[in-house]
């Protein structure tokens, strides 16, 4: 992955988490990260309802690899742990 720093490249993914937070916790869920590959894969885990939600994956895909994707070019992929 070509994160201009590995640190930068965490903490702007965590500034995306927080900002869909507040949506997921809306409906009892939340969002953790779990890691960040040099690869560019970022591994997730939801956290609370979401963690059993039938519309985890499509929460996933449409909205918090959409913005992670956004926010850090790098990424190619976001996956559920």
């Amino acid at each position: 992955m070509s994160f201009d720093s590995a640190t930068k490249a965490e903490q702007r993914i965590r500034r995306v988490l927080d900002s869909v937070r507040p949506y997921l916790q809306e409906d009892g869920g939340d969002i953790e990260l779990v890691s960040v590959a040099p690869d560019g894969i970022v591994e997730v885990r939801f956290l609370g309802e979401c963690a059993h939600c039938s519309l985890a994956l499509m929460t996933l895909r449409a909205g918090v690899e959409r913005a992670l994707m956004l926010a850090e070019p790098g990424i190619k992929r976001v996956e559920l742990a």
